[in-house]
């Protein structure tokens, strides 16, 4: 049953004609189709989907599209060179996952080397935005994690403990690649490539383990983990220069 297994050879054979069928439909809209993810790093596995860039014209806008055609699951983004240039250039909290489709990508139509132009993009005003955009974060994302982990505890129910926990693993894990300039080759390795980084939080190696396996039943000791790692968290934001707690009201 779905989804379907796919050899290396069977996803090339599609892409020439996406690729063949794009340039018919669009033709001189185009600038440029290129393949990102999994496929264009060569680490696809049989079931991996195929993903792309569709590079067009100025004011030619089109519709991202997401499907299952045969046995392929296909993802084709559509963007204008303009607005492909900035989303290539965005430093947002989850920067570390998304910037690799820009850097890596397998051009099958690229006349003017467009995909060699957006490589360095990502890194453009990276270390200026990256702690501004961590600070952000904090406040949006993982302070309210780990409010909702405490309020579950105190209350006696536990449910939300192993969700809590891998929710403030996972956004620890984009801070961590924002801390570092380093973006994750894929979000399936994110949590092995994430603890071999030079600055990580105390904390975040140990409770990564129990996510990584599931290990999330004893909710005492998910939250005594999640625990941990808050207080690592904050004392890696410290050291960073990143207080994102306000000294005054903004108003």
């Amino acid at each position: 049953m779905y989804p379907d297994s796919t050899t290396r050879s069977e996803k090339v054979d599609m892409i020439a004609v996406l690729k063949e069928r794009l340039l018919a439909a669009y033709g001189e809209q185009l600038l440029a189709i290129g393949v990102y993810g999994s496929i264009a790093l060569e680490t696809e596995g049989p079931y991996s989907d195929i993903e792309m860039h569709v590079v067009t014209k100025e004011y030619h806008r089109l519709e991202d599209l997401e499907f299952v055609y045969d046995k392929f699951k296909i993802e084709i983004g559509f963007h204008d060179k303009q607005a492909f240039f900035e989303k290539a250039k965005k430093i947002d909290d989850a920067w570390a996952i998304k910037a690799g489709a820009f850097i890596h990508v397998l051009p099958v139509y690229d006349p003017t080397n467009l995909f060699d132009q957006v490589k360095s993009l990502p890194f453009k005003g990276l270390s200026l935005s990256a702690h501004r955009v961590m600070k952000e974060f904090m406040v949006g994302e993982p302070y309210e994690t780990m409010a909702k982990i405490r309020n579950s505890y105190h209350s006696g129910n536990h449910n939300y403990i192993p969700l809590g926990a891998n929710d403030l693993v996972w956004e620890t894990a984009k801070l961590i690649g924002l801390a570092n300039h380093t973006y994750y080759s894929t979000r399936a390795k994110t949590y092995e490539e994430s603890i071999q980084l030079e600055s990580v939080p105390s904390g975040y190696k140990e409770i990564v383990h129990h996510v990584k396996y599931g290990q999330l039943t004893d909710t005492e000791m998910v939250y005594q983990l999640c625990e941990g790692l808050w207080t690592g968290l904050n004392d890696w934001m410290e050291s960073l220069g990143l207080d994102y707690r306000l000294k005054q009201l903004p108003f």
